[in-house]
């Protein structure tokens, strides 16, 4: 059997345990440094410096797509070898300073003493010293220079030790940079701020010297402890080595350790906290609600949009398709079975603690999707809960209502998903969209999120039942935080109190259960990971089978990229964004179905044409009409606005359109399928 091939980041990474190697050596030798060795040495660490910059470099521009074989965890192995190279580079630059000649060792100690920002901090003590010194040639009492600059010195370590506490924070969530210029952090991670950008976004530096941008949302203020003061001093103490350096530092010290506590309430003041922290402190809402994780990931952008996901996925040459197909025999879209592929019905929440006084609740919500424990791995569909103001606490799906029930509110969902993880679960996030009355900001608000592990240890699928999940606090990654710690509070072992705590706790109740034939039929026809309505199947498989004759039917040749003339491909997956819009749809459809015959509901190129009839006559006009306001998540004048124009419009096509757009007419196939 061939020995299995080596990708370029494990490459890389036995590339750098050479170079640790390497790096060990060198500081062993420097450890017996002497007069003779010296330059030897120098030039060793000088070499070793420009190969690990050249490892970082190419480190920096390797790919997923450069691997031969998938590789789990991709990025975060990436971003540990960056960590470790830039920790390498640090060392070595230490090491080149102790290196320098006899007359500048002095300096190269206070600078290696300084650690891996020494080189910044020696910068501001020269110009803090040249400072001093002005300020002394002015001084008209003629007091002595040495005394003068101990004294500013003095003054710099505190502002600094300030400084330093103000800044400082705590990652309270895991984050992964998305982009460049973004800083990945771990939970628990400490970070220093050293720009608050009004967009949300603050540069920060963790402690291995890593710059970059981190939401404000992911991090908390934490002050320092005295603690680890102490032991900062006590390593500053043991590098000095002249005693009236010691007593200064030691006086500078203290005072900066007393100026602590004074900066203890001046820091709360003036350090920018997120808005859920206020929410919390005043009571508004319960320690365990934290800004939607699942929210934050749709206002990113399309990613994880159902618009996205109905598109076909190419395959890895980016040549064909992977998961849309014809089948020769019937000339229709060849079904796809799914690892899972399941209905289920959202029937109620109970127990949800609502916000308190100061917030307006315009929406109440449960987001879902398909999830592995680490990373969400299909669309984030959205389904809105009605509640009684008799009782608040608990939230009701898929209501009575006369007439035809909207998508938004319908409960029924379906599934699907073709992850191989053995973790494979559906993770549900409760949610509420607030204002808050005294500044009119708006905001999402996790009230709970639970999480529904489709497969058990042996690797069966769980039963299809009724299930109610308990709700936790926090996000998705943190497990032990309680949506309300008072509802716990003062409860005891008993088995009595026990069961009467069981009944306060927040839950969520859906039923799983395996879809009928007809229902079936349409669900493999759509892409392989997709979630959902039940109302409309049936749409999206007519979509699917469009795009199948057009994609692989109607092109030249299959690697033909050019821009496809068809409005109903560029612009049906805009409708899946807007519900109104999609209710517009079904509503049509259903009363053209009733006009058809049997024998028609039964012949693909019959529903084919009539699908692209309803939806270019009520709906296409509906999309670019002037007088729509564009869609705004809970806003009710808003949503007023678009359902009149929506529902009692009988003649869209006579509204005013807006300016015509090429992308109106035109299926872009490179910047549309999924890669």
């Amino acid at each position: 059997m061939p020995p299995k091939r080596r990708g370029p980041l494990l490459n890389l990474q036995r590339e750098a345990d050479g170079l640790k190697t390497k790096l060990d050596g060198l500081v062993a030798d420097v450890n017996q440094l002497n007069e003779h060795n010296r330059v030897d040495l120098r030039q060793r660490c000088s070499e070793l410096l420009s190969a690990v910059e050249q490892t970082t470099q190419a480190l920096k521009k390797l790919t997923k797509a450069d691997e031969p074989a998938p590789v789990g965890n991709y990025e975060l192995r990436k971003q540990e070898e960056e960590t470790r190279l830039q920790d390498f580079h640090n060392q070595l630059r230490t090491l080149e300073l102790n290196l320098q000649s006899p007359e500048t060792s002095e300096a190269s100690e206070r600078l290696s003493a300084q650690g891996p920002s020494g080189d910044q901090e020696s910068e501001e003590d020269s110009e803090e010293e040249e400072e001093s010194e002005d300020e002394d040639n002015n001084d008209e009492d003629d007091d002595d220079e040495d005394e003068d600059e101990e004294e500013e010195e003095e003054r710099s370590d505190v502002k600094e030790g300030e400084h330093a506490l103000m800044e400082r924070v705590v990652a309270i969530s895991a984050f992964k940079g998305e982009q460049q210029g973004d800083l990945t952090m771990e939970k628990g991670t400490v970070l220093h701020i050293l720009k608050k950008n009004k967009d949300g976004w603050w540069l920060a530096q963790d402690s291995k010297g890593n710059k970059g941008l981190v939401p404000k949302t992911y991090v908390k203020a934490q002050p320092l402890k005295e603690e680890e003061e102490d032991d900062d001093d006590d390593e500053e103490d043991e590098e000095e080595s002249e005693e009236e350096k010691e007593e200064m530092d030691e006086e500078t010290k203290s005072k900066a350790r007393s100026s602590h506590s004074n900066w203890d309430t001046v820091r709360k003041a003036i350090t920018e906290i997120d808005a859920t922290d206020v929410l919390s402190a005043m009571g508004a809402i319960p320690a365990g609600f934290r800004p939607s994780t699942l929210s934050k990931l749709l206002d990113e952008g399309v990613t994880y949009r159902g618009s996205h996901y109905i598109q076909p996925e190419l395959s890895q040459s980016n040549l064909s398709f992977k998961d849309l197909f014809l089948d020769p025999d019937t000339g229709k879209v060849r079904a796809r079975t799914s690892r899972v592929c399941l209905s289920l019905s959202l029937w109620s929440c109970k127990m949800i603690p609502p916000p308190g006084v100061g917030l307006q609740v315009l929406s109440r919500h449960v987001r879902f999707c398909a999830f592995d424990g680490e990373q969400v791995l299909s669309n984030i569909y959205t389904v809105r809960a009605t509640y009684s103001a008799k009782n608040p606490k608990t939230w009701s799906f898929s209501p009575r209502m006369s007439g035809q029930l909207p998508s938004l509110l319908d409960g029924e969902c379906f599934l699907r998903c073709n992850s191989a993880s053995a973790n494979l679960g559906v993770l549900f996030e409760l949610g509420v969209t607030y204002i808050r009355n005294s500044t009119g900001e708006r905001g999402d608000l996790s009230c709970g999120w639970t999480f529904l592990k489709l497969y058990d240890a042996s690797g069966a699928l769980i039963p299809l039942r009724t299930y109610e999940l308990i709700l936790h606090g926090g996000t998705p990654y943190e497990t032990d935080v309680e949506v309300d710690p008072s509802l716990t509070k003062g409860v005891t072992g008993s088995v009595f109190q026990q069961m009467l705590m069981s009944r306060r706790v927040p839950k969520l109740i859906v039923k799983l259960r395996t879809p009928n034939n007809r229902t079936m039929a349409h669900l493999n026809l759509l892409p392989d990971t997709f979630v959902g309505s039940l109302c409309s199947v049936q749409l999206l498989a007519l979509y699917r089978q469009l795009l199948a004759d057009t994609l692989l039917l109607d092109r030249v040749t299959m690697q033909s990229a050019d821009l496809i003339c068809n409005s109903v491909l560029a612009t049906f997956p805009e409708v899946l964004n807007q519900s109104d819009l999609l209710d517009a749809f079904q509503s049509a459809w259903e009363n053209a179905e009733k006009l058809m015959k049997r024998s028609e509901k039964r012949d693909m190129a019959v529903l084919k044409r009539e699908f692209v009839r309803v939806y270019m006559e009520y709906v296409f006009p509906l999309l670019y009409s002037a007088d729509m306001p564009a869609p705004l998540w809970a806003d009710d004048d808003v949503d007023t606005q678009r359902a009149r124009i929506v529902f009692t419009s009988n003649h869209p096509q006579s509204t005013a359109q807006q300016a015509f757009d090429i992308s109106q007419v035109t299926y872009d196939l490179l910047s549309s399928a999924r890669h």
